[in-house]
């Protein structure tokens, strides 16, 4: 089987080559020149490149008659959720139009694929607490320009299924962290911290957004597993959250990184984390997607902290 993925020298895409090579399929990854290769090092001489840029919709047509993929998981899209508040319309452009590329180059190539669209929980944005835990059947209320933009593609998702036909299953995924996680995320970001600090490369300071947060997190590499189940087993058209069903605060997450290692640290509230909004709470009921794949996650969160914590250690010295 032949499977693309988009964004594959991203943080899921990595993860998500992994699996497809361990299920046996030839796998083909988008990529732009300025793309950085640090996660799929070990994996180039296993796959094959195709630079794309995916607001060009010639790129983006010429990429697919490439692979003439079978499965494709649309991972690629600017996900950094601050970076929407200084660029929305950037976001705008790589996530919604890109997908719109996508989306017209296989209908005008007629390619018999199934396409995975990777949304997110930021789409639910404000929740409130009579509406927890969060289904798929929740009002969207997004609070920052990237929600937006996943709440764009998830329903071009639902409409192109619907208009022509498409095997798009569209995925609403839950916070995920794992090894190879952005510094920029809070989880990875105390991680890379602390790794710095126990090798004396920064002072014994962590510095801190918003710590009351609540987060339901999940492993990348359980995620990336059911990705797979969902174009496997997933009905077309359809939306499933993937989720753990467990809620961690912020405070907790740090608190969790801090006992694993023994270096003393001040705590420091820094502005520029802070977000215009945020989203104070979200917590996902993924039995739809349970019931219909059989998907359960498998690796603790304090597993995954741990791994996280160890990459960065290999990684700062």
């Amino acid at each position: 089987m032949r499977v693309l993925i988009t964004g594959i020298t991203g943080f899921v895409g990595s993860h998500m080559a992994e699996l497809a090579l361990a299920k046996g399929a030839e796998v083909f990854g988008t990529y732009r020149w300025r793309s950085r290769m640090d996660n799929i090092q070990h994996l180039l001489s296993q796959i094959r490149l195709i630079e794309c840029d995916l607001r060009d919709a010639i790129s983006v047509r010429n990429a697919l008659k490439e692979a003439k993929p079978d499965w494709i998981f649309h991972l690629a899209a600017q996900s950094y959720v601050p970076t929407s508040w200084s660029a929305p319309a950037d976001t705008m452009h790589i996530n919604i139009i890109g997908t719109v590329n996508l989306f017209e180059a296989l209908r005008q190539l007629d390619l018999d694929c199934r396409v995975q669209v990777a949304g997110s929980s930021e789409e639910y944005g404000l929740q409130f607490e009579h509406e927890l835990p969060i289904k798929e059947t929740n009002p969207l209320r997004p609070l920052s320009p990237y929600a937006v933009s996943k709440v764009a593609q998830d329903l071009l998702g639902w409409q192109y299924h619907r208009s022509y036909g498409m095997f798009i299953v569209r995925t609403r995924a839950f916070n995920h962290s794992g090894p190879r996680r952005g510094e920029v995320f809070v989880d990875s970001g105390f991680a890379w911290q602390i790794a710095r600090i126990e090798a004396g490369l920064q002072e014994p300071v962590i510095y801190v957004g918003n710590l009351e947060a609540k987060r339901d997190f999940t492993d990348v590499r359980d995620i990336v597993q059911a990705y797979w189940l969902a174009l496997e087993k997933g009905e077309p058209g359809e939306v499933y959250n993937i989720a753990s069903g467990k809620a961690w605060s912020v405070q907790e997450v740090l608190n969790m990184l801090l006992s694993m290692t023994k270096v003393q640290v001040e705590i420091r509230q820094d502005p520029a984390r802070m977000r215009p909004s945020d989203v104070p709470v979200l917590i996902g009921d993924s039995t739809k997607f349970r019931q219909r794949t059989g998907w359960q996650p498998k690796i603790p969160y304090e597993q995954t902290l741990r791994d996280m914590l160890d990459y960065w250690r290999s990684r700062v010295k």
